[in-house]
């Protein structure tokens, strides 16, 4: 499943752009390879991150993997629900399973972003 919606990363992060904002999350395609996801380590609000460097980690009973930044800005919130239920992450990884919002620092991020199409062809390789 593969939202028409969203941008992509090749690291299998996703981004919904809302007035300004970009929720970030993994994709299903990662919490599925990742397994089921018990420990969420996130930047705080008020962070920067930049496209491309690790800003945090998924711990899953399999392994623990990297979150990628997708884009460059400072972080406005992190989801704290994830604190006391990261499971959220596998159940719905596209809703209530976000993992941050930034404000990026270029006007349209999605550029440098993948497509639904992109990303599919990524994924099925």
């Amino acid at each position: 499943m593969i939202p028409e919606d969203l941008h992509y990363s090749e690291e299998h992060e996703w981004v919904r752009l809302e007035d300004g904002v970009a929720v970030i999350g993994i994709t299903d395609f990662a919490q599925d390879q990742l397994g089921d996801i018990v420990y969420v380590d996130l930047p705080e609000a008020g962070e920067q991150v930049e496209a491309g460097t690790v800003i945090g980690e998924l711990e899953s009973t399999k392994s623990v993997s990297d979150v990628f930044s997708p884009l460059s800005g400072e972080v406005l919130t992190r989801n704290e629900a994830l604190d006391g239920a990261a499971e959220v992450v596998n159940s719905d990884p596209y809703g209530e399973g976000w993992l941050i919002k930034v404000k990026p620092s270029l006007d349209d991020p999605s550029e440098a972003l993948l497509t639904p199409e992109q990303y599919t062809a990524l994924v099925s390789a």
